[in-house]
This record gives C-alpha cells, sequence and structure tokens, in this order.
C-alpha cells in the first residue's frame, strides 16, 4: 500500500472511531439546525472546519505550533457544548447568522486541529516526507466527515419524510445529545 492511501486510511479511521468521538459530536453538532435541503450550507460548514484543523495540524506537525493537549482537549469540549447551544439559541439562522457559524467553525476547527496534532506527530514521526502524509491524512478525514454528514443527511431525509419529524425537533434532540457529552466531557477533563 502507499503511503498516500496509508495516511488516507489513518485519517478515515481517527475520525471513524471512538478516537474521534469528540469531532463526530462536533459534526453532528454542526450539522443538527439544518434540513435536507440545506446541504450546500452543511458542506460549507464542514469545509470552513476541516480549512481549521488543517492548518494547526499542519502547523503542529511541522513543528510551528506547540499546544497543551489538556487545555486543547478542554476547548475542544467547549466549542461542541457553544454550537449545540448556538444551534438552540439560533434555531433558523438569517444570513449573518450563517456567517457567524461559518467563522465559528472555522476557527473551532483550528482548536479541534490542535486536537489531532499529537496523534499525526506521532504517526509521522516515521516519515521524512512530510507534505503528502499531511495531504492523505488531512482528506481522511474529510472523506471521514463526509460520511458522518453523509448519514446526517440521510437521518434528515428519513427523519423528514417517513418520520415526519419537524426539524425544530431533531434539533433541539441532537444538539442536547451533544451538549450533554460536552458537559460530560468537560467534566472528566478538569
Amino acid at each position: 500500500m502507499s503511503a498516500f492511501n496509508t495516511y488516507l486510511e489513518l485519517g478515515l479511521e481517527h475520525i471513524l472511531d471512538f478516537k474521534g468521538l469528540d469531532h463526530v459530536l462536533f459534526i453532528i453538532a454542526l450539522c443538527a439546525a439544518y434540513d435536507i435541503k440545506s446541504w450546500k450550507r452543511i458542506l460549507i460548514l464542514v469545509t470552513a472546519f476541516t480549512i481549521g484543523h488543517s492548518l494547526t495540524l499542519a502547523l503542529s506537525a511541522l513543528d510551528v505550533l506547540k499546544v497543551d493537549q489538556d487545555i486543547v482537549e478542554l476547548i475542544i469540549a467547549i466549542t461542541i457544548a457553544i454550537t449545540a447551544l448556538q444551534n438552540v439559541i439560533i434555531s433558523k439562522p438569517d444570513q449573518t447568522a450563517h456567517r457567524l457559524k461559518y467563522t465559528a467553525a472555522l476557527v473551532f476547527g483550528l482548536f479541534h486541529g490542535m486536537g489531532f496534532s499529537t496523534y499525526f506527530r506521532q504517526i509521522l514521526s516515521r516519515e521524512d516526507e512530510i507534505i503528502l502524509p499531511l495531504l492523505s491524512f488531512n482528506l481522511g478525514i474529510e472523506v471521514g466527515q463526509l460520511c458522518i454528514v453523509a448519514g446526517m443527511l440521510l437521518f434528515f431525509f428519513i427523519a423528514d419524510r417517513s418520520l415526519k419529524i419537524k426539524p425544530r425537533d431533531w434539533n433541539l434532540f441532537l444538539s442536547g445529545i451533544a451538549f450533554g457529552a460536552a458537559l460530560l466531557m468537560l467534566s472528566e477533563r478538569l
């Protein structure tokens, strides 16, 4: 297997594994306030998040950025809680609220990327080349995120069409789960 495929697989596995649960919860919280018709907005949000975490992951891999992982883990839990609360407070976002959500996703992505940095540096220590592993690992993470988004869109479709659940109701339910999980993470990390 090529190095590209190896790192792509590692990024994908890292997201879809319980080690990436905080990342999965954040993606769920990002998507919760939307419906199937808002798929473009969801993709923009996830892309903004990816840009943020890719940037800090690259800076960490290059040893430009060094962070205390305990503090980063606390901040990651806080980003999940804030995103969930934002969904409840701004249930029907206008254009300004959408811009705020995109900006928050980008900024919160910076912290989530820092969370990956220790893991990535450990697997990277075997390599001299950094660009290809970094690119393929980030692509793996993005593919994993898109799998989560696809699952969320399928959920939205079934909830709306078959179960007749209103978007406001699933937003409250999913945001509540994400917020509760974030509080548990915070209590464990404090």
